[in-house]
């Protein structure tokens, strides 16, 4: 029998682990979730004969250590900063490791050390990043297998909410880490254009926006997301003039989390110091500038933003409740962390609610002297509030290369991401038969042939 162990049980590990356990019959494995707080773990593992559910403090080393060298392979869904203690262990004990998240400074590290040991750590095995590496992938070989010449190359992705769901101004609800959503774009956003290194500062991310249609479900505004230029050599795209990731969000989201950035709400750098009863709007006073001509918040912000009093940025602030009186019920804490705490009340899932995810691809490139354009596009609505897309899309990629590993038919050592065949070719076709399907399109561009 072989041992999986899944470390974390939170929102985003339902379809990883029911994926696990659904294949554990045929190919005689036994699944362990373990999660600090055990009756998350048993939720998510119920009466299964093939699961057991565990407690772990994943800070305690011995029970860490002995937990994983108890199974032949670990699935970690911990908060990032903590996969390299899941990573260690296993170096140590000889087992392979699959995570979803990027590939942190101290994970590379360990490149060498896990190749020599003939294990594989694959990073990067989600959504985005995971999904967005292995399609992609599958369209640049393609093109390169022609001896294309690639122009541009824009890549965006978005976990958003379903039309049907769609009923706050943000049209926006959390189905990720909170934390996450809260910190997105800190530290400068770097890209190519024109075959120009290009440079997006926090402080201006939000208000240089893209809008995209998407035919059947609507218009998107797209922000730059992280380095674009790690991608050149991890994709293989050098000489390529044009180069950006991006983030899709709805119109009009960009412009009002702009307001909160430059009031200070989404700073995580400092411990406020907050008297007991302090209010949302009496911290938005208190982030405001002097004002002498009205001390009503609401106006004094219009004035600041230099918004009109009814403004879409105005209707979504009031709606986020930063206007409110009412108790904060935190002290000391950062003001993200506070802006995190309003954020999980007010966009919550509701029980049916549906969220949506949607992935872009679109390519330039030259052929035989014309210009063509190849677009790729994967929408995916979840089911309810339990059974999301982002579930899915982060965990069943995780899931089926975990099959895969487990089945021997992967050589790969060392610390990886997914860009190579051997890994996209499996597991986008796996993932098509489970609803997660790519739309492409190529066509002609007019006017910009070149003999």
């Amino acid at each position: 029998m072989q041992k999986i162990l899944v470390l974390g049980a939170g929102r985003s590990s339902g379809s990883l682990i029911q994926y696990l356990l659904d294949q554990s019959a045929g190919n005689d494995w036994q699944v362990t979730v373990a999660d600090q707080q055990e009756d998350m773990a048993r939720q998510k593992t119920g009466s299964h004969p093939h699961a057991i559910a565990r407690s772990i403090n994943i800070q305690d080393g011995d029970a860490r250590v002995e937990l994983i060298q108890e199974h032949h392979l670990v699935v970690s869904l911990l908060p990032p900063h903590l996969h390299i203690l899941a990573a260690r262990d296993c170096l140590t004990a000889g087992k392979h490791l699959v995570t979803a998240s990027y590939v942190s400074p101290e994970m590379a590290a360990l490149r060498e050390e896990v190749k020599k040991a003939g294990i594989l750590f694959m990073c990067e095995m989600g959504l985005d990043p995971g999904i967005d590496h292995m399609s992609a992938m599958r369209i640049i070989h393609a093109l390169k297998e022609r001896k294309v010449e690639i122009l541009s190359f824009r890549s965006a992705t978005g976990g958003l909410v379903a039309l049907e769901s769609d009923n706050n101004p943000w049209h926006y609800k959390i189905t990720w880490n909170p934390r996450n959503v809260v910190l997105a774009g800190q530290g400068a956003a770097q890209y190519l254009e024109k075959g120009k290194t290009r440079y997006i500062p926090y402080q201006r991310l939000f208000t240089q926006t893209e809008i995209t249609a998407i035919p059947g479900y609507g218009r998107f505004e797209a922000y730059a997301n992280r380095d674009s230029l790690h991608y050149i050599d991890t994709y293989g795209l050098q000489g390529v003039p044009d180069i950006l990731r991006a983030t899709f969000r709805r119109p009009g989201y960009c412009e009002a989390w702009n307001a909160l950035l430059k009031l200070g709400w989404t700073d995580d750098s400092y411990q406020l110091h907050l008297p007991a009863g302090m209010t949302y709007a009496g911290l938005t006073e208190a982030f405001l500038p002097p004002d002498r001509k009205s001390q009503q918040v609401r106006k004094r912000m219009a004035r600041w933003l230099h918004e009109k009093p009814g403004s879409g940025i105005l209707r979504r602030l009031e709606w986020l409740g930063i206007f409110e009186e009412t108790a904060i019920g935190i002290t000391e804490a950062t003001p993200a962390v506070i802006l995190q705490q309003l954020l999980e009340k007010k966009m919550k899932m509701g029980e049916q609610d549906k969220d949506l995810i949607v992935m872009q691809h679109h390519f330039r490139f030259r052929e035989e002297g014309k210009e063509k354009e190849w677009s790729s596009v994967m929408v995916l609505k979840g089911r309810d509030q339990h059974h999301t897309a982002m579930a899915d899309t982060v965990g069943l990629p995780m899931g089926i290369l975990t099959k895969k590993i487990l089945e021997g038919s992967l050589k790969l050592t060392g610390v990886q991401i997914p860009v190579m065949p051997e890994v996209y070719i499996p597991v986008l076709k796996e993932l098509e038969t489970l609803g997660v399907v790519f739309q492409e399109k190529e066509k002609k561009l007019k006017g910009r042939n070149k003999g």
